[in-house]
């Protein structure tokens, strides 16, 4: 497929996903569709007789649903969902639920002012949103990459840098998180329900606040490093849809990881660096 055309899809993917944004906000105030069937019509058209690759293109996180129900959106992104599901030997009712669902979720997302929260309700949706996004989409991107690395790898030698360096993040991040949701969470959490200090392994509480800004940051050199390797994910003209799909994945764990990372340095660490004194 031809970059721009590649670019095109890419482009009417994201204006996909604003403009269900858009109209999720807009029902919100209105009275929700009890019926699973009247929620696909008023979201999202989606039919058997679609291209796989269509739906990939138009509903929010249809790639990760067809990764995960077995469904080739690349190679065989031209057949129908209905040959396509027949393919995987799987319910048509089943992948267009999950599609449904899928676009849903993604359409009712809000955006909520953490500043003046209550600080376990904020560890809390750091861990369920972010961590989990985290834990969800590393292996869901290092399957893409091993995949694209393997067909494109040798015209595009940057794609093994862009590898190793998301092994490298995936491999810090692990660490990260776990010292967060063990260690440094319980202790926030513990001081926002006594509404003071207890006992810590770590003394002040600025010691594990330091080192988990300080892995921020090397965070952030890698997810800049992946952006200069590939020219801030620009598609090659010889990419094919699982190529763009990689990229605009990298794209949207960046944004992910940055909107985390901001919740913590600005908002979280200040907030309980605070509290202690």
């Amino acid at each position: 497929m031809a970059q721009k055309a590649i670019q095109r899809l890419l482009a009417e993917y994201r204006e996909t996903r604003q403009m269900l944004a858009e109209l999720g906000a807009l029902l919100g105030a209105m009275p929700s569709e009890t019926s699973s069937t009247a929620q696909r019509k008023e979201f999202m058209p989606i039919t058997a007789n679609k291209t796989v690759r269509e739906l990939a293109v138009e509903v929010p996180n249809a790639t990760r649903i067809f990764e995960k129900l077995g469904i080739d959106y690349c190679c065989g992104g031209h057949r129908s969902l209905d040959q396509a599901c027949a393919s995987a030997n799987i319910s048509l009712d089943k992948v267009v639920d999950a599609l449904a669902q899928g676009s849903l979720a993604a359409s009712q997302e809000t955006s909520r002012d953490w500043t003046d929260a209550p600080l376990d309700e904020l560890v809390d949706h750091i861990v369920a949103k972010h961590h989990a996004y985290v834990k969800a989409e590393i292996p869901r991107l290092q399957a893409l990459l091993e995949k694209v690395v393997g067909v494109h790898g040798t015209n595009h030698p940057e794609l093994a840098t862009v590898q190793a360096d998301f092994t490298s993040l995936a491999n810090e991040l692990a660490a990260h998180l776990m010292k967060e949701e063990r260690i440094l969470f319980p202790y926030v959490k513990q001081m926002s329900s006594s509404g003071g200090c207890g006992p810590s392994c770590f003394g002040t509480v600025q010691n594990p606040v330091r080192v988990m800004m300080m892995e921020h940051d090397a965070a952030g050199e890698l997810l800049h490093a992946m952006r200069e390797a590939t020219a801030d994910y620009s598609l090659p003209p010889d990419a094919c849809f699982s190529y763009g799909t990689l990229f605009q994945a990298l794209a949207d764990f960046e944004a992910d990881l940055h909107q985390h990372i901001h919740l913590e340095n600005n908002i979280l660490f200040p907030r309980v660096v605070a509290m202690e004194k």
